[in-house]
């Protein structure tokens, strides 16, 4: 049975495979590795757009998701770097992948945040 894209969508953060698709993954006992790279799709501006750009290098970013049976998800994502004909610095496309601040995907992050919360509340009636 062939697994749809819809449901990845479901499991992954919000607009992921807009910009990624997965290309590696891999699990032991306690953890699930999925690796996620970046398409070619250069970022495009009115003053880039007529010119050669090269996808030239990665920098690889492991963020932390929600549990997946139990295990550990831990999400690789491979961004991509260009490169614009007749210049020295390289370009890459604006996307949040992690709470500021942690390596943890956004969402989980917040669901951590009111996780906690709600404990907190339940602590403090409790005492």
């Amino acid at each position: 049975m062939k697994i749809g894209k819809e449901v990845f969508e479901l499991i992954f953060p919000k607009d992921t495979f807009e910009w990624f698709e997965i290309t590696d993954s891999d699990s032991d006992e306690n953890n699930v590795y999925i690796t996620l790279t970046e398409k070619d799709i250069p970022p495009l501006d009115d003053e880039t757009k007529y010119k050669k750009i090269i996808a030239k290098k990665f920098h690889d970013i492991t963020i932390v998701d929600f549990p997946l049976r139990g295990k550990r998800a831990n999400l690789t994502f491979r961004r991509r770097y260009w490169k614009i004909e007749g210049r020295k610095e390289y370009i890459k496309r604006d996307i949040k992948l992690c709470a500021p601040g942690t390596q943890l995907e956004t969402e989980f992050a917040d669901f951590l945040k009111g996780a906690s919360r709600e404990v907190r509340n339940i602590l403090d009636e409790y005492c």
